[in-house]
């Protein structure tokens, strides 16, 4: 019995558009770590880049369960001395970029390192509805279907 380790011509890449429109963050953030690092896969090669590309939309609709949305802190430090600042999940929702909970949710899901860093840049999230990657024939992934915990309100 040999164990498989995929090679780069063996690994197939697929699209998948997902609406997070109503979705809990959490368990979203899961099920795109789980795709983009290719666990869903039989041929799944902890070295190698063998997840899917992911285009998420509507992120700006995103649901967090219980007090989240107004407790919830994301913290970052600009380099100065008593420089560490703070803003709610809140803030970010309603601000500017609201996809940014989304890509931090995900990427906090993911092991540190290069690999997951190269595995991050084939995710794309939008806080609208409109994307341009319609030429890929992204194939769309339901969500809310697959339990009813992942859906809120």
């Amino acid at each position: 019995m040999k164990t498989y380790s995929a090679k780069p011509s063996d690994i197939d890449k697929k699209w998948i558009l997902i609406d997070a429109e109503g979705l809990v963050v959490g368990r979203l953030a899961a099920i795109v770590a789980t795709r983009l690092r290719g666990k869903h896969k039989p041929t799944f090669t902890p070295h190698m880049d063998c997840g899917d590309n992911v285009i998420i939309i509507n992120a700006g609709k995103i649901k967090l369960t219980g007090k989240k949305y107004e407790n919830k802190k994301y913290y970052w430090h600009t380099g100065y001395p008593g420089g560490i600042k703070e803003r709610t999940a809140r803030a970010i929702i309603e601000g500017k970029f609201p996809e940014r909970v989304m890509q931090k949710a995900i990427q906090r899901m993911m092991p540190g390192g290069p690999l997951t860093r190269k595995q991050l840049s084939n995710l794309r999230v939008y806080a609208g509805n409109e994307h341009n990657h319609e030429a890929q024939n992204p194939e769309v992934l339901d969500v809310k279907s697959m339990n009813s915990k992942n859906a809120r309100g």
